[in-house]
C-alpha cells in the first residue's frame, strides 16, 4: 500500500479518518483554506508524483463549497504528477437534478459529472447514488457502493427479522431498495402511496401490502433531506398500528425543517450513515449513525490492487 495517498476535503474528515485507520494508514497531508475573499486555497504537503491517489469528499451541504474544493484538489494533484485520481464521494450532490422533469430546467447531476472528469478525475467512488443512472454521466469509470449490508446488519443484530417484521417502502420509487432489505431480513413487503401536491409538499394516503398492524416497521430511503415524505410514511404507518417505527437511509442530510420534524415523528429509531457528518445541533436522542469506513476502504483497496469492487456484495 506504499504507493497509495489518501487525501481529505474538510467536508467529512472523521470518515477519512477511519477509512485511514481500517487500512492502517495515515491520512496525506494537505493544506486547505480560504483567501479573505472567499476563494479556496489548496496546497499538497506530500509529494503523489506516480502515486495512487484517493480525495475523500462528500459533496454534501455546503454544497457548492465541498464540490469546489474537491475540484481544486483534483487538479492540485494532476498538476503535482499524481499517476491516478479517484474521486471517492460518499453522498453525490445535485443527484435529484438527473432529469429534465419539466421545460427550461438543467440536468446539473450531469453537468457535475462533466466538470469533475474534466478537473482530472480518472475515475469515481461513491456510494447510493439517488438514481443508478447517474453513473452513466460520467465519462470515467464509476465504483457504486450501497449501505444496505450494514443498515441490514444492524437490524439483523436487534432481532429485527422474519415475520415479525414488515419492510415499507415509503415511495413507489423505493420499491426495489425496499425488496432488496425484505429478500434479506424476511418479513412482509408494504408500500405508501405517495402523491405530490405541489414542488414541495407530499400527501401520502394508503398503504398498499403489508400486513403494518401489531409490527415492527423498518421504512428504507436512500437519503432524508426536509423529511417531509419520510415522516409522513411513519405517521401513516403509526395510524395503521405498527407496534414500532425505525427510518434508515444511507444518507442524512438533515436539512431546513428536517429536525423538527422527526422530533415530533411517531418513530423509535432513525439510522443513518456517517457519509454526511451530523454536527452537535442536529443530534436527536433516538439517532444512530453507522460507519461505513469498512466498506469505503475495502473499495479503495480493491481499487488499488485492480480488484473486484461486485465481490464486496455478491454473498451480502
Amino acid at each position: 500500500m506504499r504507493e497509495l495517498k489518501i487525501f481529505s476535503g474538510r467536508a467529512n474528515y472523521e470518515l477519512t479518518s477511519k477509512i485511514c485507520r481500517h487500512l492502517h494508514l495515515e491520512p496525506a497531508a494537505i493544506t486547505l483554506g480560504k483567501f479573505p475573499d472567499g476563494e479556496n486555497f489548496c496546497k499538497l504537503d506530500e509529494d503523489v508524483r506516480g502515486r495512487d491517489v484517493f480525495l475523500v469528499q462528500p459533496t454534501c451541504p455546503s454544497v457548492n463549497d465541498n464540490l469546489i474544493e474537491l475540484l481544486i484538489m483534483i487538479d492540485c494533484c494532476k498538476r503535482a504528477s499524481a499517476e491516478r485520481i479517484t474521486a471517492v464521494i460518499p453522498y453525490y450532490g445535485y443527484a435529484r437534478q438527473d432529469r429534465k422533469d419539466e421545460g427550461r430546467v438543467p440536468i446539473t447531476a450531469k453537468m457535475v459529472a462533466n466538470i469533475i472528469t474534466r478537473s482530472g478525475a480518472d475515475r469515481v467512488l461513491t456510494m447510493d447514488l439517488h438514481a443508478a443512472q447517474i453513473q452513466g454521466f460520467f465519462d470515467v469509470p464509476v465504483d457504486h457502493l450501497y449501505a444496505a449490508p450494514v443498515l441490514n446488519e444492524h437490524f439483523a443484530e436487534r432481532g429485527m427479522v422474519g415475520d415479525d417484521i414488515v419492510v415499507v417502502s415509503p415511495d413507489e420509487g423505493s420499491i426495489k431498495r425496499a425488496l432488496g432489505h425484505s429478500k434479506r431480513l424476511g418479513g412482509k413487503l408494504a408500500i405508501v402511496d405517495k402523491r405530490r401536491t405541489n414542488a414541495l409538499e407530499v400527501q401520502q394516503s394508503t398503504i398498499i401490502g403489508g400486513p403494518v398492524k401489531g409490527k415492527i416497521a423498518l421504512l428504507f430511503d436512500d437519503m432524508i433531506s426536509t423529511a417531509g415524505s419520510i415522516c409522513g410514511a411513519a405517521r401513516l404507518v403509526h395510524d395503521e398500528g405498527a407496534r414500532e417505527i425505525h427510518i434508515a437511509a444511507s444518507h442524512g442530510v438533515l436539512c431546513g425543517p428536517a429536525i423538527e420534524k422527526l422530533r415530533k415523528a411517531p418513530i423509535d429509531s432513525l439510522v443513518i450513515t456517517d457519509s454526511i457528518p451530523v454536527p452537535a445541533e442536529k443530534q436527536l436522542p433516538n439517532l444512530v449513525q453507522l460507519t461505513v469506513a469498512p466498506l469505503l476502504a475495502e473499495a479503495i483497496k480493491r481499487i488499488h490492487h485492480d480488484q473486484s469492487i461486485s465481490e464486496l456484495f455478491r454473498e451480502r
